[in-house]
């Protein structure tokens, strides 16, 4: 069975960090995962834990690309994370290298992917959280299409 979404209530930091880790052990070539939140949501945090369960050795190296707008981290795949808080439109991402980098064969991270939408993959993990609380937050990862489904169902399947 192909599992489109899942939905978590994270309680604290932590938790943020080891849905990350989750999700970096079942990544696969090609991924494009989309994060979407507010300020202080976690998404970067999300990020560290995604690095750490792709191999990477030192989470701390994990930053927000906010002002240098693209990193990448080695790992079991390669791993570039975005930041398109700055950016005014998916053209931009695409002047970046935003397709070479989706077509590498490693994972694309974009933080903020809901301002460039129009240039993301049609096949994304998207992953929306949402603050519930000071510690507190919801998160839905939502599926669009084979690879995304993949690793969904990789992701379920390593928590039971």
């Amino acid at each position: 069975m192909t599992v489109t979404s899942i939905d978590r209530e994270l309680t604290c930091l932590q938790d943020t960090h080891s849905l990350g880790e989750s999700i970096g052990s079942v990544l696969v070539e090609g991924l494009t995962i989309g994060l979407v939140g507010p300020l202080g949501a976690g998404k970067t945090h999300l990020v560290k834990g995604i690095a750490t369960g792709n191999g990477i050795e030192d989470a701390q190296q994990v930053t927000s690309p906010t002002f240098t707008l693209v990193h990448e981290y080695p790992g079991t795949f390669p791993l570039y994370h975005l930041d398109t808080y700055r950016l005014g439109s998916g053209g931009e991402l695409l002047a970046l290298g935003f397709d070479e980098m989706v077509q590498a064969g490693g994972t694309v991270v974009v933080e903020w992917a809901d301002r460039v939408r129009d240039v993301m993959p049609d096949d994304t993990l998207w992953i929306e959280l949402t603050i519930t609380g000071d510690t507190q937050r919801s998160v839905r990862l939502r599926s669009t299409g084979p690879i995304s489904a993949g690793v969904l169902d990789g992701l379920r399947s390593a928590e039971h």
